[in-house]
């Protein structure tokens, strides 16, 4: 599965990429987030309930930050493990530039799962995955806006 997106942050590149590397904020923008923790300095421990059709599961997983270029782009790469519901690992490639004190983020996504939420297919674990991709930016630019302000 793959996706890909941008987005128009409303504050500087400087701080998008500070927000971005923060696990507090994540935990705040990731939908279902319950916890992240920094478990070293470019990665990160989570754990994140998810719905996706009728399945829902509660994943445990790691993320890592890689081909860190500060404060211009970045590789995560994760793996979450969900039981009986299956599994998701993948990347995705950041890339921030800065337009006029807005941020404009791209990313492309690369994602195998597995298990029973691989068997929902893909057009609906696809829809899925947009939808909590476009409410992260939303959550993240609200958040972004606030601190801009200060």
């Amino acid at each position: 599965m793959d996706i890909s997106g941008e987005h128009v942050i409303p504050a500087n590149r400087e701080l998008v990429w500070e927000l971005l590397n923060d696990p507090e904020i994540l935990q705040q923008c990731i939908p279902g987030c319950e916890e992240v923790v920094q478990t070293a300095e470019d990665e990160f421990s989570a754990k994140v309930v998810l719905k996706i059709g009728p399945v829902k599961a509660k994943f445990s997983g790691s993320v890592s930050l890689s081909d860190k270029v500060h404060p211009q782009s970045f590789r995560i790469s994760g793996e979450g493990k969900g039981g009986i519901a299956g599994f998701a690992k993948g990347g995705a490639d950041v890339l921030l530039a800065e337009v006029e004190n807005e941020t404009q983020l791209n990313y492309e996504v690369d994602a195998q799962i597995g298990g029973k939420i691989a068997q929902l297919g893909s057009r609906l674990v696809t829809s899925t995955s947009k939808k909590l991709a476009g409410k992260f930016f939303e959550t993240f630019c609200e958040i972004a806006t606030q601190k801009a302000g200060e």
